[in-house]
């Protein structure tokens, strides 16, 4: 189990089954953002948010938190590849300590490498054309971060106990 997971069960644990999750795909200029259902099996893409400045991009995120009924956020965390943390951790890390000051929400971080290729990849499956994957990348990677913690606890869940 990583690190990332052992660190995320206590809070998703603790979640009241009518609260949802929500995951965040941060960029330099979009912040990407999907759901989960309430059975917390499937994550979907909703919208992507044109970043400004900190305060107003919190605000949209709070108050789309709110009206979906959100309980608890996942943010990708974009190590390098060997596992190692860059510049990008330590600014999602700081977007997390300035959200956390704005909202009572609980952040939890996932493991984002390789999150915007499996997007790209599922997007050209789909028969997507390049604009509207241009368009899309974000919202859909921050289903892939999703869906990946969700497929990870699941398979917890399953596991033979011994």
């Amino acid at each position: 189990m990583s690190i990332l997971l052992d660190a995320a069960l206590p809070a998703i644990s603790a979640l009241p089954m009518n609260q949802r999750l929500m995951a965040l795909d941060l960029g330099a200029k979009t912040i990407g953002v999907a759901t989960a259902d309430y059975t917390r099996q499937f994550a979907t893409p909703r919208h992507t948010i044109e970043r400004t400045k900190f305060t107003p991009d919190a605000k949209a995120l709070i108050e789309f938190a709110a009206k979906e009924n959100i309980g608890l956020i996942v943010l990708g965390l974009p190590l390098n590849m060997d596992g190692t943390e860059g510049p990008r951790c330590q600014s999602t890390r700081t977007f997390a300590r300035n959200f956390g000051k704005l909202s009572p929400l609980p952040i939890i971080f996932w493991d984002e490498r390789l999150s915007s290729f499996e997007a790209e990849q599922q997007m050209i499956e789909a028969g997507m054309r390049r604009d509207k994957r241009q368009a899309n990348i974000d919202n859909v990677a921050a289903a892939v971060i999703l869906q990946g913690l969700l497929d990870e606890i699941r398979a917890i869940k399953t596991e033979p106990t011994h």
